[in-house]
């Protein structure tokens, strides 16, 4: 039997999650310390993150209305964008029933005649596509972290064998969106290329010397753990991956700590904006 929780219980659930790998993780670093090593980052490398973050989130907005394309839904970019945008702040600051995911949904289905499911679809194919260029980069990189090169032949496999599943699983279901498969499967790459530069630019500021490659690896694993729907905006998932990442590949623990805690707020500060559109609603035929 299906066990249906109603949506205040979701967001207790997460927000449990949340602090519980918040505090597990604050308990085994000097907050002080982790303090400091903010504080004294470079604040010109921490401006590249954001710029290069922000222009992730105009591709990723691009490859969103490719999808919106298949299905008969055409919105201006400049429509486009400020839905995506919305999108953004309710997924990190109100992660109820909703979701900023649910949210774009219910609102082109209102505003269109096409059926919640394609839309839904849509919307989810979107995720996956990002996702599966997530994994395929974090493969690579993974390449190159000392120690993991006796791996190497395998992991290469696993991007080709990704890449088929994903192909087969829209051809089997959603055959409609195979038309902008190569496209977005491109654009995916160029967001997650400019957020892996991200990462790179707040480690710069941050003085990281060595390791580079395993920082940015656990980077990759960590922004896949935190798509899950397990906290609120993926907060407390991703610095417990960092933290079982950085004692697994013996990194600075502080270091990795203060590259997600970085990256979750230039997220933050870059969603935040989308409460002009909370505020003053979407126009979708602008």
């Amino acid at each position: 039997m299906k066990i249906k929780l109603p949506p205040f219980v979701k967001v207790l659930l997460k927000l449990a999650f949340t602090l519980t790998a918040l505090i597990y993780v604050f308990s085994k670093i000097e907050l002080k310390q982790l303090m400091e090593t903010i504080a004294q980052s470079n604040l010109l490398y921490l401006m590249g993150a954001l710029i290069l973050f922000v222009l992730s989130k105009m591709v990723s907005s691009l490859r969103f209305n490719r999808y919106l394309g298949t299905i008969e839904i055409c919105l201006s970019e400049k429509a486009n964008m400020k839905l995506y945008l919305l999108g953004m702040y309710y997924n990190l600051f109100l992660p109820g029933g909703i979701g900023g995911d649910g949210y774009k949904i219910y609102l082109l289905n209102k505003r269109y005649d096409v059926a919640t499911r394609k839309i839904f679809w849509a919307v989810m194919m979107d995720r996956i596509i990002g996702v599966l260029a997530l994994f395929c980069m974090a493969v690579v990189l993974f390449c190159f972290v000392p120690g993991m090169e006796k791996f190497a032949w395998f992991a290469w496999i696993l991007i080709p064998l990704a890449v088929l599943f994903t192909f087969l699983l829209s051809k089997r279901f959603f055959p409609y969106l195979l038309s902008v498969f190569r496209i977005t499967n491109l654009q995916s790459l160029v967001v997650q290329l400019f957020q892996l530069l991200s990462a790179l630019l707040i480690l710069l500021s941050l003085k990281v010397q060595g390791n580079l490659e395993s920082y940015l690896f656990i980077f990759l694993v960590s922004s896949i753990v935190a798509v899950l729907p397990l906290t609120i905006g993926g907060l407390g998932s991703r610095e417990f991956t960092f933290m079982l990442g950085a004692q697994w590949l013996g990194l600075d623990l502080n270091l990795s700590i203060a590259l997600s805690f970085i990256f979750y707020l230039i997220t933050a500060f870059t969603s935040i904006w989308g409460i002009i559109y909370s505020i003053g609603g979407v126009k979708l035929d602008e």
